[in-house]
């Protein structure tokens, strides 16, 4: 029976761990650890984390003395998965549950195919709509898009196969991959580090699977806030450019012109709703991107 690490970054997310917890322990098929990683939260999640599952030898709790965003807090979780042996290492939103059988049939993935390995994800609370069926950048300005996003689940995306997206959500990686794709960028703290990651993985020849067959179940902006997190607006406008930045070389230009047009008007329909705040957030990613500052925003 295979072994697999399944890592879950915990920003004050008490409302989501134990059941996504459970769901990980529930596998079948292969053993999985849980290895939690509680970025410094500020209600008492790491408290009742610990609490529940202090004590059970097959959940681990990192706890980080500050907030190391998305990259920094799985990177933490694949040093320890790394550490302690594992060859199979889920990243996993901890606002999710997993079938019984998604992480057997994910591996199972890896094994005959070698590579990055993605699942078909639900919407948790309309379990026969599909948020993400795998995903692919665009050929022109590499806009990273979710295959199947918001349709009924009536069978289209039912065929297993390469893509060139691997949503962050749940993307189970190996440590041979890992080695030579590297860790997540810590630099875009959240947000476009697993557009970013996917990029890096196929310039290094390491492809993306989608696995039609394993299921998740996602409580969709559970664990950033959702769309009206000025935050997310911030993050959003300063990592897409990076991302493209580093990866586009010379049609980043070319980017940029539909870039500034995207921007332009979902700050102007954000002005127009009086989400001002939002603008605002956008204003400031697009200049801390000229400045290069990177991490975590400074508020």
């Amino acid at each position: 029976m295979e072994k697999v690490a399944v890592i879950l970054i915990n920003y004050n997310g008490k409302k989501y761990n134990d059941a996504c917890i459970a769901s990980v322990l529930e596998s079948k098929g292969v053993d999985t650890r849980a290895i939690v990683v509680d970025n410094a939260s500020t209600d008492d999640s790491l408290m009742l984390l610990t609490e529940k599952w202090g004590d059970n030898p097959r959940v681990s709790i990192i706890s980080m003395k500050e907030n190391t965003g998305f990259s920094g807090g799985n990177n933490a979780g694949i040093r320890q998965a790394l550490e302690q042996g594992y060859h199979y290492i889920l990243l996993l939103n901890n606002d999710t549950e997993i079938d019984a059988l998604a992480i057997q049939k994910m591996v199972a993935c890896q094994k005959e195919t070698g590579s990055i390995i993605v699942p078909k994800i639900f919407f948790a609370d309309k379990k026969d709509t599909i948020w993400c069926a795998g995903g692919y950048l665009t050929p022109v300005i590499k806009k990273a898009v979710q295959r199947g996003n918001n349709r009924k689940d009536t069978g289209e995306f039912d065929k297993s196969g390469y893509c060139s997206l691997a949503n962050g959500c749940c993307v189970l990686l190996t440590d041979s991959i890992i080695q030579k794709a590297g860790m997540l960028d810590e630099r875009f703290f959240l947000y476009y580090e697993d557009t970013e990651y996917s990029m890096r993985a196929l310039e290094k020849q390491v492809k993306i699977y989608y696995c039609h067959d394993a299921a998740v179940y996602h409580k969709v902006n559970g664990s950033t806030g959702g769309n009206d997190n000025p935050a997310n607006a911030y993050y959003i406008t300063r990592n897409w450019l990076m991302c493209n930045r580093a990866h586009m070389k010379g049609r980043f230009y070319l980017f940029v012109c539909y870039f500034l047009v995207n921007r332009t008007v979902c700050g102007a329909l954000w002005v127009l709703q009086g989400k001002r705040e939002l603008t605002a957030a956008l204003v400031k990613g697009f200049r801390d991107y000229l400045k290069g500052k990177t991490g975590k925003l400074e508020e």
